[in-house]
Order: C-alpha cells, then sequence, then structure tokens
C-alpha cells in the first residue's frame, strides 16, 4: 500500500428526494455545477452543467436525472472525470436548486431529501439538508486544484434564496 496522495481523479454527487404528494405539483430539483479558471478560480464561472448540458470536454455529465423524484434511492447523479480536465480550470462548485414553478418551495418542504458526494465508493458527504431548511438552493461540494495539479474535496453546504438561473451565476461567490 502506498502512502502516495493523489487526491481526487473521479468524483460522484448524487441527490434524492420524495415525489410530491397524489395530486400536488411535481417537486423538481436539480445538480448545478459550475466550472472556474485555475487563473481567476472566484470570478465568473467559465461554463455551468445541468440537466440540459455537460463540460465541453465531457469531464462533467449528468448519469442519471429526474424531474419528480420517482424512484428508488438516489434518482440524479452527476460524474466528474478530474482527471481528464484541463488545467486551465482550478475550481468546480456544485450545488442543487430546488424549482420554484408552479409552487414556490425550500428544502424544509421537501422530504427524504438527501445529497451524497462519493469518490469511488468512499463517502466524501451525506447531508440531507437541514441545515439549510429555509434555503431554496444551497452549494453542497467545492473541489479545487491546488499548485501540484491536485484536485481536493471540500464540503460546502450552504443555502441560498435563489431560483436556478440565478443560483448558478451566484453559487459560486463569497459565503452568503
Amino acid at each position: 500500500m502506498s502512502g502516495v496522495d493523489t487526491g481526487l481523479n473521479r468524483a460522484e454527487i448524487k441527490l434524492r428526494w420524495d415525489p410530491s404528494p397524489y395530486g400536488e405539483p411535481p417537486r423538481h430539483l436539480d445538480i448545478i455545477a459550475t466550472t472556474y479558471s485555475a487563473d481567476d478560480p472566484r470570478g465568473r464561472p467559465v461554463y455551468v452543467v445541468h440537466h440540459d448540458s455537460r463540460s465541453p470536454d465531457g469531464t462533467i455529465t449528468m448519469s442519471r436525472y429526474s424531474e419528480t423524484g420517482m424512484g428508488l434511492g438516489y434518482v440524479e447523479a452527476m460524474t466528474f472525470e478530474f482527471d481528464r480536465m484541463s488545467s486551465a480550470y482550478g475550481r468546480v462548485v456544485v450545488g442543487v436548486a430546488i424549482h420554484q414553478a408552479p409552487v414556490p418551495r425550500t428544502f424544509g418542504d421537501l422530504s427524504n431529501a438527501g445529497v451524497l458526494v462519493l469518490e469511488g465508493y468512499r463517502e466524501l458527504l451525506v447531508d440531507d439538508f437541514a441545515r439549510v431548511s429555509d434555503a431554496t438552493a444551497a452549494t453542497v461540494a467545492e473541489f479545487t486544484r491546488d499548485a501540484a495539479g491536485t484536485w481536493r474535496f471540500h464540503e460546502m453546504v450552504r443555502g441560498f434564496d435563489s431560483d436556478p438561473v440565478l443560483f448558478a451565476s451566484e453559487m459560486g461567490g463569497v459565503r452568503h
């Protein structure tokens, strides 16, 4: 067994929530990832990945997607291939946003909501959004590349009061 720390090569973020009760509008959550340049890791995102998109180089993709939460366990998943990501990128912030139409909702309005961040089979984060129950969106993870080119995970569960479009533009900024 080696003592060499190679950092993250690949990671996966999974999301779960229970469907709406019968007769209520669907509850719809989305995983959103924003990627920042190595030269300006706190500036504007270079690109945003969500259910309708993937990264230009294919290193960030949605592998599962749900608009209702129906299914067993985690019903939405995004995969990150840091070992293939260009050195032009130095930071990736990942969040979860609740669609606000036709009914405004917060994480406290959802049942059985949760997020799981994995590196292979190793759990890096398991969270139920209880600490951001009044929020309509939340960041969950930050991945940063150090000077040696090694990717690191940082837990980043922070609540926002935003719709998905606004959230994608503000989620990588200063702590809210």
